[in-house]
């Protein structure tokens, strides 16, 4: 028995020089592994699935940012407890 191996790659590498992925970029890989769009769809449906896309890459940066920012403010109360007030508030400035 032959095995099928898939047409498209197993697995994609993306990495960034001296900084971590932004939320937009983040978000781009997410609703790539949600919505895929095929070649041969009918024009009306592709390009609608192109901008659902688009919003729902949007809408996943937002969200995206909003976590990163809730997350920060944790962390920023945490240090500030533990006595640290002069960290904590390079913390809230980044």
């Amino acid at each position: 028995m032959l095995m099928d191996l898939p047409k498209e790659p197993i697995v994609d590498v993306h990495t960034t020089q001296d900084r971590g992925f932004t939320p937009e970029e983040v978000a781009r890989r997410c609703s790539e592994k949600i919505i895929h769009i095929g070649d041969n769809a009918a024009p009306e449906i592709r390009d609608q699935a192109r901008a659902f896309k688009a919003n729902l890459e949007k809408t996943i940066a937002f969200y995206m940012k909003e976590a990163i920012n809730s997350d920060r403010t944790t962390v920023y109360n945490a240090i500030k407890d533990a006595g640290y007030d002069k960290l904590a508030e390079y913390i809230r400035r980044m």
